[in-house]
């Protein structure tokens, strides 16, 4: 065994325990002096970024000090957000995000542009000597993540994917069961997705806005060129395949594909084989355990098959002993009932997902130097995984795959596929 995947167990089984008891993460200072606080910068503040940022925001050992985003509207919400929080008006806002990696007084950035500039965004915060917190899909092509990982790897930054439910008790408790062997050999394990779709077409063409309103070169970043519309830059760009990763199959697979690699304690490699059905799509580990990918047709309503009570995302585990299933909800069901005896009593569920513990776990790594939860590996393996699962639906075929190379066996179209061109923004 390698010594990473030996650091990567390690780590893992160490994080399940303590989730599993509800001290993964220390709590932050109750104050903390300027000279010892992370001072953060964000990158892309829409929606999503706002919510991750509330939680950052509760430590008291970060203190947020720029904004970059290419809407002014955007940099504004952003900035009155963080002046709330600190009763003053220092935030700083800028629209080319590169300002923020030109900052030496900056420790770490938290990106959540579109998927589009993720891996791009990452990079160069990496090269420039930041600590990131990346929202995923963190890469939008296998090719993507690698490089990603191995730009990490060599800067050694601490990287943090933001799929929060590494970092959710229940998620954790059920990785345990299986972790421990109380599930028996692991037999299966059951993933949720959306369907997937590509989406080739183009919205009509609008005017450009001034670049001070919205800069639609650096919206576009890396991605091909096409005319500015608004509905774009409102969000809808989802499902759009120049905008979006995988046929979509990475805005949950992100997580649950990468849940069931944790389960497999497979964080250092991923299924060797791929096959789509009209309902999903079936992996096989080297181990010979099975992953069963399943498209959902209503994944905020009626999930059939799934215990409805237990939420969004949700994943289960199978062995020969025995199952468990967790999801959104913060449950967890176990059959049977008698090999989750003894276990911790799970935490009260809160509103939403956890973003706080998973953003305390990546700030504590940013002190120890150590491998977050959500590290740049875990991140590679188990987006590869979907990225792989997303290429043999697209091409409707099994796809074989080398795990230690990350490529097709004796599929040169699929091996294309592992890369997109890149338009040159700068």
């Amino acid at each position: 065994m390698s010594n990473r995947r030996t650091v990567l167990k390690a780590a893992g089984l160490a994080a399940v325990s303590q989730i599993a008891l509800g001290t993964a993460m220390r709590p932050a200072p109750a104050s903390a002096a300027a000279s010892e606080r992370i001072r953060l910068g964000v990158i892309g503040i829409g929606p999503r970024c706002r919510y991750v940022l509330g939680g950052m925001l509760k430590h008291a050992d970060v203190q947020c000090v720029t904004i970059a985003d290419v809407q002014a509207s955007r940099r504004e919400q952003g900035k009155q957000l963080v002046d709330q929080q600190y009763g003053d008006t220092n935030c700083e806002t800028v629209i080319d995000f590169r300002r923020v990696l030109d900052r030496k007084d900056i420790d770490a950035v938290l990106i959540a542009t579109g998927d589009r500039w993720h891996a791009t965004a990452s990079m160069l915060a990496a090269e420039a000597g930041k600590d990131v917190y990346s929202e995923k899909p963190c890469g939008i092509t296998i090719d993507l993540c690698r490089r990603l990982s191995e730009t990490i790897r060599r800067t050694g930054r601490v990287f943090q994917a933001g799929t929060q439910r590494r970092t959710v008790a229940n998620f954790a408790q059920a990785v345990e069961l299986a972790h421990t062997g109380k599930l028996g050999k692991l037999q299966k394990l059951h993933a949720t997705v959306y369907i997937p779709e590509i989406n080739t077409t183009w919205l009509p063409g609008q005017p450009t806005p001034d670049p001070k309103v919205c800069d639609w070169n650096m919206w576009l970043g890396p991605a091909p060129w096409r005319p500015f519309h608004q509905d774009y830059v409102n969000g809808r760009w989802r499902g759009y395949v120049d905008f979006d990763s995988g046929a979509r199959l990475l805005d949950w697979g992100a997580h649950t594909v990468d849940l069931c690699q944790w389960a497999n304690q497979s964080d250092d490699t991923i299924p060797v084989e791929y096959s789509p059905d009209e309902t999903g799509i079936t992996a096989r580990y080297e181990n010979g355990v099975e992953l069963r990918i399943h498209f959902l047709e209503t994944p905020f309503g009626e999930r059939p098959g799934w215990v409805q009570s237990l939420g969004t995302c949700p994943v289960r585990f199978e062995g020969t002993e025995g199952s468990v299933e967790v999801g959104d909800s913060g449950g967890i069901v176990i059959k049977p009932e008698s090999i989750g005896r003894g276990l911790p009593q799970l935490p009260k569920k809160e509103s939403g997902l956890d973003v706080e513990a998973h953003s305390r776990n990546f700030l504590d790594c940013i002190k120890s130097r150590e491998l977050p939860n959500a590290n740049h590996i875990v991140m590679r393996r188990s987006h590869t995984a979907s990225h792989a699962a997303a290429l043999c639906w697209l091409l409707q075929r099994k796809l074989r795959m080398d795990p230690s190379a990350e490529t097709f066996i004796g599929d040169d179209e699929a091996n294309r596929l592992r890369f997109r061109p890149e338009r040159d923004w700068a």
